[in-house]
């Protein structure tokens, strides 16, 4: 287990303690004396685990440490953080409930587009909508952390929030698209080979039929 699949690891553990933090029913929490609320606990997680999604995938890089595993866990444990946030947000009434349904169905959506092209053996490469998408999460849903303490950021953090569900639907059209067109190309290549294919195998039965005929033709 290398240093950025342990990260990745590290960011699906904070899951829990990021729900548990959010949802809790006492509003302040004491750490060393100090008292502290829980968004603000829960502020503090969702940025370290950020945070470890920003290092993972640098350290493989810088280090040449990427692997099967660290690949398949890296979008999940994004997934998890975001979606865990944000349903914890409409369980506090921060957020309305559809807006976390687009981000997390969009999330479902890309997941299962990109899982049937590899079946198919395309391959969707993730778009720079996609990729500023989770910088936009990560602003938005710490704005929403603080707004539950102070309400003049509200405004800002619902912003923001329009900006992730106006970048999560581009992104997934323009990953419907890429797969469609892809799909397309797949189709059409294939019957162009199965026409061709026919085509030799005609050529070769007409062959044979001739040679046949030559043959019973021949004198003897």
């Amino acid at each position: 287990m290398n240093i950025p699949n342990s990260l990745t690891l590290l960011r699906i553990f904070f899951v829990p303690l990021l729900v548990a933090a959010l949802v809790a029913d006492s509003r302040t929490i004491y750490l060393w004396g100090w008292h502290v609320a829980n968004e603000q606990v829960a502020l503090g997680i969702f940025l370290v685990a950020a945070f470890t999604d920003l290092m993972d995938g640098y350290l493989a890089r810088r280090w040449k440490q990427i692997t099967t595993v660290g690949t398949l866990l890296d979008p999940i444990a994004d997934k998890l953080l975001v979606s865990s946030a944000l349903v914890s947000l409409v369980q506090v009434r921060v957020i309305p409930g559809w807006m976390a349904i687009l981000v997390i169905g969009r999330e479902f959506a890309v997941t299962g587009l990109r899982g049937i092209a590899a079946a198919s053996g395309i391959t969707i490469k993730a778009s720079d909508l996609g990729k500023t998408k989770m910088l936009a999460q990560v602003i938005a849903i710490s704005l929403l952390m603080l707004s539950m303490s102070n309400a003049s950021l509200m405004p800002y953090a619902m912003f923001w929030m329009w900006g992730v569900v106006a970048f999560g639907v581009a992104s997934a059209v323009q990953y419907f698209l890429k797969f469609w067109r892809k799909l397309d190309q797949d189709v059409k290549m294939r019957r162009r080979q199965e026409l061709l294919e026919l085509e030799r195998q005609r050529r070769r039965a007409a062959r044979a039929m001739n040679r046949k005929a030559a043959s019973v033709g021949s004198p003897q």
